[in-house]
């Protein structure tokens, strides 16, 4: 991987004297942070480049891409290829998704696919990437571990991981998985929804019950944060949690937690990959990138959106808890039109199947309207059981449109005057391979 990256940085290098860049990332929380190491590492390179996020990349998009400028992707791409190999100019992908069809003779794939290596974001590849180009990035290192929590690379850690965490000067806990890991625990506990505790969640009564049981005490009228609680009190709040969710809810909420320097003091890294997700899918990208840079207002108005999403998220929740929805054996389609928003639909399908009220291996297949199209968003409860992304691409075959994403996590675009032949077809797949 890292001669990979060696000959893309001199390939780069060598066309930027002769052409502009344009540089093209996604929406989500590790594009935006790969779009904020490479901008910040071409800045450092004295390099002039422009910096576009986008939600999808559709051939429409592609075609309007300037042959003039060099391009280069990241996060995305990987499925495009056919499409990208019509430009008439050369291209660079940095991404991890998966590779379906050959690399054209003008992209350059920086991908860990190919090298069959440890499993790697696409902040981490532009975090070697700028390492690579100078040590000084060393101090990039905490955007590439906020995209490491974003994409959820974090439970089973590979050595480059361990490295960048190094890197980062990130304090690891082990222990529950809410967060902010920084915040008092009462107010923690109050608001988490990933795990939805019963009774817990939503009401401070019940959350000091949870704490009392837990013997976890109050000092000076204020509760410890997760990163102070003792190794037993840490365990004595998983027992208490324990009584009260599903065994599959609490296998997922445990694993590790990631303290970075942020504005130059200890910050939760899943907190600041949430707060950066949130502002990408409210659709304002430039307040996403400011925050990752250290801009204290963006900081603000950040939090601000944050509270607006949560907000989404929830009245999202309450839409599908009050209506009936298409169900088969092992698997519900969410068809919300309009009433959830296209960008929150995969989050909320995301949190519905690491709920207590899924069963495991349920398929859940969001739809929600965005704009002339449909956005599809499909996540297996328990991350085990049938291949998603399989399935979507076989609903998609006849009636047109691309799959991206894993064998758990998977979605695609679909024309809006097709949503009740794709519903047809993506029901006959699920029974097929049911």
């Amino acid at each position: 991987m890292q001669q990979i990256i060696s000959n893309a940085l001199v390939k780069i290098n060598k066309l930027s004297k002769t052409k502009p860049i344009k540089i093209i990332s996604h929406f989500d929380t590790d594009g935006i942070t790969s779009a904020a190491i490479f901008g910040r590492m071409m800045q450092r390179w004295g390099k002039t480049y422009t910096l576009q996020i986008t939600r999808e990349l559709e051939e429409e998009y592609c075609a309007t891409l300037p042959e003039t400028h060099v391009l280069i992707f990241l996060n995305l791409a990987s499925g495009m290829l056919p499409i990208l190999a019509q430009k008439k100019t050369e291209i660079f992908v940095f991404d991890h998704h998966e590779i379906p069809t050959q690399i054209p003779q003008n992209v350059t794939m920086i991908n860990p696919r190919l090298t069959k290596s440890e499993p790697l974001s696409s902040a981490a590849l532009c975090y070697l990437a700028a390492r690579t180009l100078n040590p000084q990035n060393k101090d990039l290192a905490y955007l590439a571990v906020i995209g490491m929590v974003g994409d959820q690379l974090e439970k089973n850690l590979s050595p480059q991981y361990e490295e960048i965490l190094r890197e980062a000067e990130t304090v690891v806990k082990r222990g529950l998985l809410l967060y902010p890991a920084t915040r008092p625990l009462d107010k923690t506990l109050e608001y988490s929804s990933n795990p939805y505790i019963p009774n817990v969640t939503g009401s401070y009564r019940g959350v000091l019950e949870l704490l009392r049981d837990a013997r976890i005490p109050r000092e000076n009228d204020r509760c410890k944060t997760l990163l102070e609680l003792t190794d037993t009190e840490m365990g004595n709040l998983i027992t208490a949690i324990a009584m009260r969710i599903p065994q599959r809810s609490l296998e997922q909420s445990l694993g590790n937690l990631y303290v970075i320097k942020f504005f130059h003091q200890q910050a939760d890294a899943r907190e600041l990959s949430a707060l950066i997700n949130a502002c990408g899918k409210m659709g304002h990208h430039s307040v996403a990138l400011a925050v990752c840079l250290g801009n204290k207002i963006a900081k603000e108005q950040a939090e601000r959106l944050y509270t607006e999403y949560k907000q989404q998220l929830i009245a999202g929740l309450k839409y599908v808890q009050e209506n009936t929805h298409i169900s088969g054996p092992q698997y519900t389609i969410i068809n919300a039109q309009d009433k959830i928003k296209d960008t929150i639909i995969g989050t909320i399908t995301s949190m519905l199947s690491s709920s207590a009220t899924c069963e495991e291996g349920t398929i859940l297949i969001g739809l929600a309207y965005a704009q002339d199209k449909i956005k599809v968003s499909a996540r297996v409860a328990g991350r085990t059981g049938r291949n998603v992304r399989e399935i979507l691409h076989n609903a998609v075959i006849k009636i047109g449109g691309e799959v991206k994403g894993h064998l758990n996590a998977a979605g695609c675009l679909i024309e809006k005057t097709k949503e009740q032949a794709f519903i047809t077809e993506l029901q006959a797949s699920l029974i097929s391979t049911n």
